[in-house]
């Protein structure tokens, strides 16, 4: 899918309002549109080059399989009623398209929400020539679009069982096969063009969280029915960037949206740790008229030596310090060696909410099920795993062993909490050998009856994955347990595992909301096929979470996430491994970055000097 934007916007419009035989007045809103975008702060000559570490899987924040990277460019084409304060830690929701935060109800179970007046999505054929203004209705169709059963959506759960009578409709679809889009919801509440009040069915403390996500950001019900399962290619939204080319796992082109309604770059410091830093972006930023880059240009790279390579050399203005790169430009505290340094290139490095590990699938005939024989294996084959080989071999210290699934940075963290899963490859093979996991004359082990043992664990085709399965092959060798090692690129075992088809994989995985449910739901039994992806089922697990997910932050919920945490140990389906640091690194010209522990799609606050 290409399309380019080749004439000035007021110029294109002329030609429409003669071609079209209409007066174009002072009030006209084509005219009105085209001022606005005359004036636009976005300079076209200021090109960002940027890289991805991994292909996308397209633009419909509905139907990805909750990819990182598709959720990095929704969230600059897409815009969701409220988004992030940029400066604020801990992350800090503010108001987006709306007038202002939310009126809550006594006993919150209401939201009311104001939409700001005159916000246009970008032109496409979908509205016929004609301007298309945003309203209360898009954002409630967006939100039923989450539900709506054919699209299978990951992020069906944030809104299940929430909002009054949507799961009526829900349900209703699954046994029509058509979801009913026209009959209106009474959780959907629109008493004006511009206002919008969501009844829910119970007190939900993420709510707010899950409004801001890109899943939840308008959508133009036109826009799907004429792209139907091309949308992700023909994405149209509000937001301050538009889709301008796309060559699928190659790259990305977005141009600043002309109609955008801009804002005036106006942060304050967070204090604390990082306020040194927030003042410098203060002194660079403050008073722009907003967004300042033209155009966004992202490749896929998927290696991290030419990743490097293409910053270093100037081609790339945002990178990242990963893997073997790590010794060649940062010294033993972590800081930028003098010859990066002195040109003025600048690192961010922070703790991120970022977590990796390995999810067994619950389902498959060797690695899964509940009994104790199971379980054990599980067990064993997380204690045989030399984590400290990995921090030290591929990620260069850049890690640190995780403790919980809950990563530092988010509400219910608690840095107190030690896991129960520990380093003893010895233990391993006491516990394989009680459970009669014997083995051979080739020193390998059989399953209990006697069947051949064998562990798939899927990678995908970077140095990195390769080098992190060698250390999984050492690990298990000294336990008896053989492997085998199938090979596909992120999007392809992703799909498989969402389908429970994948018997190991290991991954990574950060926080789209600031709240430990954001990867807690990852193991919510009513979330298999829909993001559980070790299709893990557990009673004991799914009480605690209904629990816990009415409660408040606070010390009462952290015990009740603390016990999730034991259950997930005890049970097994994920051996879990590490946190990240990440360690951004951006040329000299590059103008008001701080990465967000949340929201990656932080264009629209930067510029870049002339250089």
């Amino acid at each position: 899918m290409s399309s380019t934007l080749n004439l000035p916007r007021l110029y294109r419009l002329a030609i429409a309002c003669f071609s079209i035989s209409i007066v174009c007045s002072p009030f006209s809103p084509l005219l009105q549109s085209a001022q606005a975008a005359a004036i636009s702060p976005a300079d076209p000559a200021k090109v960002l080059h940027v890289a991805f570490e991994a292909a996308d899987d397209g633009f419909d924040m509905v139907r990805g399989n909750n990819n990182l990277y598709s959720t990095w460019v929704g969230g600059a084409i897409y815009d969701s009623m409220l988004n992030y304060d940029y400066l604020a830690r801990p992350a800090k929701l503010v108001p987006n398209t709306v007038e202002a935060m939310p009126e809550i109800s006594s006993d919150g179970m209401t939201y009311t929400f104001h939409l700001k007046k005159g916000i246009f999505f970008t032109p496409d054929p979908a509205f016929n020539g004609k301007p298309r203004e945003l309203t209360a209705q898009d954002y409630a169709y967006s939100i039923e679009r989450v539900l709506d059963p054919k699209n299978r959506s990951p992020q069906a759960s944030t809104f299940e069982n929430k909002i009054v009578g949507l799961d009526d409709r829900v349900a209703l679809a699954k046994k029509t096969g058509k979801f009913d889009y026209d009959t209106p919801i009474a959780g959907f509440e629109i008493p004006d063009r511009y206002t919008l009040r969501i009844h829910l069915t119970r007190i939900d403390q993420e709510f707010l969280y899950f409004i801001a996500h890109p899943a939840a950001g308008a959508v133009a019900r036109e826009v799907i029915e004429k792209y139907g399962d091309d949308t992700g290619r023909h994405p149209v939204g509000t937001g301050p960037y538009m889709l301008s080319s796309y060559v699928p796992r190659s790259k990305i082109t977005l141009v600043a949206n002309p109609d955008y309604r801009g804002f005036i770059w106006n942060f304050k410091s967070s204090g604390g740790a990082e306020e040194a830093w927030d003042k410098r972006v203060i002194k660079e930023m403050q008073g722009k008229k907003m967004p300042q880059i033209g155009r966004v240009e992202i490749n896929i790279i998927e290696e991290e030596q030419p990743r490097w390579l293409a910053f270093e050399s100037g081609q790339l203005d945002i990178g990242t310090v990963t893997g073997s790169s790590v010794k060649n430009v940062l010294d033993d505290q972590n800081k930028l060696l003098p010859k990066y340094a002195d040109k003025g290139i600048q690192l961010h490095r922070y703790l991120a909410p970022e977590i990796v590990h390995t999810v067994f699938n619950m389902q498959d005939p060797v690695i899964g099920g509940y009994t104790n024989e199971k379980i054990a294996l599980r067990r064993a084959i997380a204690m045989a795993y030399n984590l400290n080989e990995e921090i030290n071999l591929i990620r260069y210290g850049q890690a640190v062993k995780a403790q919980s699934e809950i990563t530092p940075g988010i509400a219910g963290f608690d840095p107190s909490y030690r896991t129960s899963t520990v380093y003893d490859p010895d233990l391993a093979n006491k516990l394989l050998d009680y459970f009669k996991y014997k083995r051979g004359a080739d020193g390998y082990r059989t399953l209990p009856d006697g069947k051949p043992l064998v562990v798939k664990i899927s990678s995908s085709p970077s140095s990195t994955d390769q080098a992190t399965m060698e250390i999984w092959k050492r690990s298990l060798d000294k336990i008896g347990i053989r492997t085998d090692f199938p090979v596909n690129n992120f999007a392809d075992s992703l799909k498989a595992a969402t389908d429970c088809k994948l018997m190991m994989w290991s991954l990574g995985g950060a926080a789209g909301v600031p709240d430990a449910f954001d990867f807690m739901e990852s193991f919510y039994g009513p979330n298999v096929q829909q993001g559980n992806l070790s299709c893990y089922k557990s009673a004991a697990f799914d009480s605690t979470y209904d629990k816990a997910r009415l409660m408040p932050d606070g010390p009462e919920r952290t015990v009740l996430l603390n016990q999730l945490n034991r259950q997930l140990e005890a049970d097994t389906p994920v051996f879990t491994e590490l946190w990240r640091y990440r360690n951004w690194v951006f040329q000299p010209w590059v103008l008001g970055f701080k990465a967000h522990p949340i929201t990656f799609s932080n264009w629209q606050y930067l510029d870049i000097a002339k250089h």
